[in-house]
């Protein structure tokens, strides 16, 4: 009777374990499906976008536009240069998105260099004239009336008085008059402030602001509204005088074709890569396989929740993340072999081999993930979207590694496959 029992539940555990290998073949094969195809289009269905299209392509897979500027630092400027470089570089920002250039990427390299990527821009002269062309700032009373103009304002910056954040602004001797007949005229009333057409502030008239310089107070101002104020004020001119380094302009077709042999040569590589395992470790090598298919879904995920630009270089990050994935299940299926060949059980085997291998594969991923941040912190442009796919990846390869196979090796264990061909290869 006990003997009967005994094999009535591992003929159970076989079952169960057949059953819910299965159910992941199903639902990894449904997810692929998904994220090749999108899903849902109807008013009742959320609708899911196909990976290619939920990804963000950077400029050299989507092309478009790239020019890198030098901020000039000079000894009037020093001690404020880091600001106003801040400020330059939210001046162009805002410049290209009222233009409609909403998905520019403006951001600063090195100490004294701003870079601009534009996607689906052919022309560079006419991101130059963007950049060169100053935003159109005015002044105005409750009735419409021009007072002055941007050109007037000599300087405006944040500052902190009395407990509160304010700007602070100074205006030339012509503006300085304009604005001291304005505020006479207006006290009690709203000054308007708008910039190319837009409210940007409608302060108050408290007093007669006479000498060219005054402040613009606002109830509950936070730091950094006083900074984007002050800048938007100032924005008639950039903060700071900028030289143009380099510029180049990136052709779409160029960047298609780059993506379509990128995937080419990935396709062929983890096919060749799943057709080893497969010759390699047999059981053990179809599980490594079936957690890489996981593995490159988990990571179009990522790439596609985030938002992380997906760049040529970072389709490299993938690819070596791969390499790392396949290499921690070496690591772990080599360890397996040695417990099987030395006598222990397959469960016992799987749980040493995993045990043993655990710390060279967290070792190895921790260290390429501190890389991988120097270069998000550090780095730029393709360099940049290389660390970010890089880390991804490298997380997404260690978590495949460890959970996902060890999970998917106990299931195939339990199906009470005995013979050693099938383990050992």
């Amino acid at each position: 009777m006990a003997r009967r029992n005994s094999m009535r539940g591992a003929s159970n555990a076989r079952l169960r374990s057949a059953i819910t290998l299965c159910v992941v073949v199903l639902l990894v094969a449904a997810t692929a499906f998904v994220a090749l195809n999108g899903f849902g289009r109807g008013a009742m269905v959320r609708y899911m976008k196909p990976w290619g299209e939920a990804i963000s392509l950077g400029l050299d897979l989507r092309g478009g536009v790239y020019t890198v500027y030098r901020a000039t630092r000079t000894a009037e400027n020093a001690s404020e240069y880091d600001r106003l470089l801040e400020g330059t570089k939210r001046v162009m920002q805002d410049r290209l998105a009222s233009k409609g250039f909403t998905e520019a990427t403006v951001a600063r390299q090195g100490d004294d260099r701003i870079r601009i990527e534009i996607p689906d821009v052919q022309d560079p002269n006419e991101i130059l004239d963007i950049i060169g062309t100053p935003a159109h700032l005015e002044f105005k009373d409750e009735a419409g009336n021009l007072i002055m103009e941007g050109k007037d304002v000599e300087l405006a910056a944040p500052d902190y008085r009395a407990g509160a954040y304010a700007v602070a602004f100074r205006l030339t001797s012509e503006g300085a008059d304009l604005f001291a007949r304005a505020t006479a005229a207006n006290l009690g009333r709203t000054i308007s402030i708008e910039l190319d057409g837009q409210v940007i502030s409608a302060p108050v008239v408290n007093s007669v602001i006479t000498g060219g310089s005054g402040i613009i107070e606002s109830q509950g101002m936070t730091a950094e509204e006083a900074t984007n104020l002050a800048m938007l004020i100032q924005s008639g001119a950039l903060p700071l005088q900028v030289e143009q380094l380099e510029m180049s302009a990136i052709s779409a077709t160029l960047g298609v074709e780059a993506l379509d042999r990128a995937l080419l040569a990935g396709l062929i590589g983890g096919i060749l890569i799943m057709l080893f395992m497969l010759w390699r470790y047999r059981l053990p090598g179809l599980v490594a396989d079936m957690a890489l298919v996981i593995y490159v879904l988990l990571v179009m995920f990522l790439l596609a929740a985030t938002g992380v630009q997906l760049t040529l270089p970072g389709v490299a990050g993938i690819v070596l993340g791969v390499g790392m994935a396949v290499d921690a299940n070496v690591l772990i299926f080599e360890r397996f072999r040695e417990e099987y060949k030395g006598g222990r059980s397959l469960r016992a085997s799987v749980k040493m081999g995993f045990n043993r291998a655990l710390r060279a594969i967290i070792d190895a991923n921790i260290t390429t993930i501190i890389a991988a941040l120097v270069l998000v912190q550090f780095g730029t442009g393709s360099i940049q979207g290389f660390a970010y796919a890089l880390l991804i990846s490298v997380v997404s390869s260690m978590l495949t590694a460890v959970v996902v196979s060890r999970a998917l090796l106990n299931l195939v264990v339990d199906l009470g496959i005995k013979d050693a061909k099938y383990y050992l290869g």
